[in-house]
């Protein structure tokens, strides 16, 4: 695992500093709104606002990325959502809170574009699986520590969002001083959602499916622990609850994907997600903080868990030159749900109270299983062909990666199934 972190350390440095401020400013802002006097319902906008930016994001960074490269892109944005962060403290409408979170959105899509593109240009596929989670416990890590920095500061005071944009100027400070060659440019700047739909489909959906559940989630934690009975305090824990669940399960998974079909663990990990939704649900019933933590320990260590095996199963079925473009994509399909999964569950909420949460995601994550399940026994009656599967150059950041593309398909082995 050392040699694995040693050929990503600079960017993952600066990742997860950049997720310490995505962390805190996570669990700080629905317990501000909370607080403030938002409803329930203007939460789950300002979550869909944070959504629509990010959608906006994967569609238009890559074309900021091409005109001023991948460091200066990473040191603007970074720069941006700092003074975001500052600027929380001033809103005092519901309008204030959407029209920042949509710009938070835009921005840390442009920064998480630019972070994954760099550790897929990085992997091969016999690690890519434990390549991606290595990364991602890094960054893990970062989101499961930075909620209890709320114990540092009353939500009330400005100075926990000083915090924020002071991590987010910090993770600049790894890249400024990098030494190793950046990723190639994009050469195309538009997203073709279809195509790679063509190509993965159960990537596409589960990672659709993603955005769905633990976009609503995450966003909604700290205030379903307090419509639970929870403290605000100890609500922000549940957010470190998932992420710890989601750390601990990180590694063995990728060290599985890398040996059996990816999608078999897609949809294992969804099939468990809805069954530890309902475990939630009537764990919640009894008022026991210790098991509702532990019960978003465990949905983290499942839900968190899908979105980077659907990287490196993607990533299998692809070109070596596509990586980039494929990831930028399937982001992109995260942020669709990430806009609509949050006002969903947030009615949902409206109308059954705090379990709606959990409701919701047993179904999304259900269906998801279902897909990916049906998906596998058709390709089981299918005769598979060697190689690997093009995607449409159309994708919004095409780059040439350091090693070079295989001319023929024969000249890369390939695993032994396709999607």
């Amino acid at each position: 695992m050392t040699s694995t972190i040693s050929k990503i350390g600079t960017i993952t440095a600066g990742a997860t500093l950049l997720q310490m401020g995505n962390g805190l400013l996570q669990a700080l802002l629905p317990l501000r709104m909370t607080t403030d006097g938002l409803s329930i319902a203007s939460i789950g906008a300002v979550a869909t606002a944070y959504g629509l930016g990010f959608a906006a994001g994967c569609l238009l960074a890559p074309k900021f990325v091409r005109q001023v490269g991948h460091i200066r892109a990473f040191a603007s944005l970074a720069a941006v959502v700092a003074v975001v962060a500052l600027a929380f403290t001033l809103a005092n409408s519901v309008t204030a809170w959407i029209g920042l979170r949509a710009v938070s959105g835009f921005a840390f899509a442009g920064l998480f574009t630019i972070s994954d593109s760099w550790i897929s240009a990085r992997a091969s596929r016999g690690d890519r699986g434990r390549l991606v989670s290595a990364y991602m416990m890094c960054t893990k890590i970062a989101l499961m520590i930075s909620p209890l920095m709320i114990g540092l500061g009353e939500v009330t005071d400005d100075r926990l969002f000083m915090a924020v944009a002071a991590l987010l100027c910090l993770s600049l400070l790894p890249l400024s001083a990098a030494t190793s060659e950046e990723p190639a440019l994009p050469s195309t700047i538009r997203t073709d959602i279809v195509a790679l739909f063509g190509v993965a489909p159960s990537a596409v959906v589960a990672a659709f499916g993603v955005g769905l559940m633990n976009g609503p989630v995450i966003a909604l934690a700290p205030v379903y622990g307090v419509a639970v009975g929870l403290s605000p305090a100890v609500a922000a824990l549940l957010l470190f609850a998932i992420q710890g669940g989601s750390l601990v399960f990180q590694w063995p998974l990728g060290w599985l994907s890398d040996r059996i079909d990816r999608r078999i663990v897609i949809a294992g990990l969804a099939c468990g997600t809805s069954m530890v939704s309902a475990l939630i649900v009537w764990i919640s019933a009894f008022e026991n903080q210790w098991g509702v933590g532990i019960g978003f320990a465990l949905w983290g260590g499942l839900a968190l868990c899908i979105y980077a095996v659907c990287v490196a199963h993607a990533s299998d079925l692809v070109e070596a030159n596509r990586i980039v473009p494929t990831i930028s994509t399937l982001l992109a399909c995260w942020a669709v749900g990430m806009m609509t999964g949050p006002m969903l569950a947030a009615w949902l909420m409206e109308h059954m109270g705090a379990r709606g949460l959990f409701v919701y995601s047993g179904l999304v994550s259900l269906g998801v299983a279902a897909f990916v399940v049906l998906r596998i026994a058709a390709r089981s009656r299918t005769p598979l062909s060697g190689g690997f599967v093009d995607v449409s150059p159309s994708s919004p950041a095409t780059v040439t990666l350091g090693r070079a593309a295989p001319e023929h398909p024969s000249a890369v082995p390939t695993r032994a199934y396709r999607d």
